[in-house]
């Protein structure tokens, strides 16, 4: 075992300290985590509408029947709970007794609240801890509690938990697993970046850990209690100095890109040929998101495609206002005017000349052009929403009385759901949302995978234990 390393107390018994992350729609399943688990390790299924099985053990499509939002919206809760305690079940029985299972799930995920309860309560004795990170999960605690299993809150910040400490989890302190500093430049996913934090400079992770270790001892929370770096975390002879470390307590390592390219991964073939291929840059921290949070993805021809879309994109007002002078006489095929700028329109013309004919009106007082076939598109996606988020910008969707945001459908993001279901069960990588972290060029570069070699969890963990 790398020098210093020493295993750590989690439910119940000794597990190396080195965390799965918990990849989103069913990029990691009990496959993963149970032989992370059994390798001795800390395995995470996720729980965001994870695959569920027929008796034959095929993969049920999430197909929704629902005439409304809200009924789908109940649909996929269902489809939740089911997926998610299958794959905890699998999970544990892979595990053999060994390492831990936790299960991952977003706090703005749809019907995140009812799917925990109902995941956790019918695995009782086979989930130690819940991690939860997207937004601010105050009730967390109350709902480990509710199961006596572990919580361990996703942060970005020392401020971010110092809120959720204050609000809430200091009432529940005995059952704090662990806190997992996400890092917002460097983790794949969605990014916990603040409004008052530049995409385009990113910090460095240590004093902000510190930081986070000091916000925690002023709350009574003791060095054992493991902070658990995430994202950027590839070797771990690079973060020797973090180990044993007084200044930092307790430190876990949280390992998410990597455990993508193994045997047990559930992502289809395609997409772990083309981990082998990248380089330096090509992971982009972007904001098409339709949560509203900046998050990083590989940098394929869908987000290009949700690129250039932005970019042909102009600012529009009602009236002749000032520079706004020119009215607009291609892409609406309306009777309404609409007034630009002299520059603008010349970009419009040039647009619709191109085949970008139809003008979409975004919630910004802008107009985006895109081709009749992407307009059709975005608007079957919009309408075929489930709410998969507790409030959507791409069509409006919002978990409130009147399920909707009050604001326009945003035609510049996407339907997520679609993108990962898609990517996750074999639809062509270059036509759907790839997330990774920003430090998946190191496939690459690493001689560890050379001649296209990918290994098995156990010899991943293995070799991750020799500190390379």
């Amino acid at each position: 075992m790398f020098k210093g390393l020493q295993p750590v107390l989690y439910g119940g018994r000794e597990v190396y300290p080195l965390v799965e992350g918990g990849k989103g729609v069913s990029a990691t399943n009990h496959a993963s985590s149970g032989a992370w688990a059994a390798a001795g390790g800390i395995g995470t299924v996720s729980a965001v509408n994870a695959d569920s099985y027929d008796p034959e053990g095929r993969i049920i499509p999430q197909v929704y029947s629902g005439m409304t939002r809200r009924q789908r919206h109940d649909e996929l809760i269902h489809y939740g709970i089911e997926g998610a305690v299958a794959q905890v079940e699998r999970a544990y029985e892979l595990a053999g007794g060994k390492g831990a299972i936790n299960i991952n799930v977003l706090w703005e995920m749809g019907g995140a609240q009812p799917i925990l309860h109902g995941v956790l309560e019918r695995t009782r004795g086979k989930v130690a801890g819940v991690t939860c990170g997207a937004g601010m999960p105050y009730k967390l605690s109350e709902i480990a509690a509710q199961y006596g299993v572990q919580y361990l809150p996703i942060v970005s910040s020392g401020r971010a938990f110092r809120a959720l400490w204050k609000r809430a989890y200091s009432k529940v302190p005995e059952l704090l697993g662990a806190v997992v500093y996400e890092d917002p430049w460097l983790a794949g996913g969605h990014n916990g970046l603040s409004n008052a934090e530049d995409p385009r400079k990113p910090q460095d992770p240590y004093p902000r850990v510190a930081e986070l270790r000091v916000v925690m001892r002023e709350g009574g929370v003791p060095d054992t209690v493991p902070i658990v770096m995430a994202g950027g975390v590839w070797r771990l002879d690079e973060w020797e100095d973090w180990i044993d470390n007084p200044e930092l307590g307790s430190i876990m390592f949280q390992f998410g890109t990597r455990p993508l390219l193994t045997q047990e991964s559930p992502i289809p073939p395609e997409w772990k040929a083309r981990l082998m291929t990248l380089e330096e840059g090509d992971v982009l921290l972007h904001k098409f998101s339709p949560t509203g949070f900046y998050s990083s993805a590989v940098r394929n021809p869908f987000l290009r495609w949700l690129e250039a879309r932005s970019e042909r994109q102009i600012a529009f007002t009602k009236e002749s206002i000032g520079d706004h002078a020119f009215e607009l006489d291609v892409g609406i095929g309306t009777k309404k005017n609409y007034w630009v700028t002299k520059g603008d329109l010349q970009h419009a013309r040039e647009w619709f000349a191109q085949g970008y004919i139809n003008a979409m009106k975004t919630p910004d007082d802008t107009l985006v052009f895109v081709t009749p076939e992407d307009e059709k598109i975005i608007r079957k996606d919009q309408a075929d929403c489930m709410g998969c988020l507790s409030q959507c910008a791409f069509s409006s969707w919002a978990d409130n009385e009147k399920n909707s945001t009050g604001r326009l459908a945003d035609p510049r993001s996407f339907c997520i759901q679609k993108a990962l279901q898609n990517i996750a069960h074999g639809e062509p990588v270059d036509e759907n949302l790839m997330f990774a972290g920003h430090a998946a060029f190191r496939f690459k570069q690493d001689p560890f995978y050379s001649n296209g070699f990918v290994p098995t969890v156990k010899q991943l963990v293995d070799r991750i234990l020799t500190g390379a």
